[in-house]
């Protein structure tokens, strides 16, 4: 069935939070489910920004233990740097690179109250379907 429910599955890399720290994110598996998902997009939704620099960016594995970033040759749109004068919105990043794992990190910069803000990592289009 080629539907939104039985073709997507979301998962967490940042968990919500207030942040105040650098952190790095939960990794996905693109073969979740057995379901070898060709495509990924990282979403990026962003609350209240009290202070500081919230730099993101999106890393991959082959391994799920060595991490890299990812080169902007493999991303559709940019990562951003969120500061309070850029903050209630949702960024998304399209990934077109072929590794397994993906995560999204974040480098937290001058904040002493933070931000509140989450990562997830939407996989789409999979070999095996439906995902659930």
């Amino acid at each position: 069935m080629k539907d939104a429910y039985n073709s997507l599955l979301v998962k967490n890399s940042l968990t919500p939070a207030a942040r105040t720290a650098s952190a790095n994110g939960t990794s996905v598996d693109r073969a979740s489910s057995g379901s070898l998902f060709q495509d990924a997009m990282v979403v990026i939704p962003v609350g209240t920004v009290t202070d500081g620099t919230h730099t993101f960016e999106v890393q991959h594995s082959d391994d799920n233990s060595s991490w890299a970033a990812v080169a902007d040759a493999y991303l559709q749109g940019s990562e951003p740097a969120v500061t309070s004068s850029t903050d209630e919105t949702v960024y998304e990043i399209g990934y077109k690179g072929a590794k397994r794992y993906l995560r999204v990190a974040v480098t937290v910069a001058s904040a002493t109250t933070g931000g509140l803000y989450s990562a997830q990592i939407v996989l789409a289009n999979p070999r095996v379907a439906p995902v659930r």
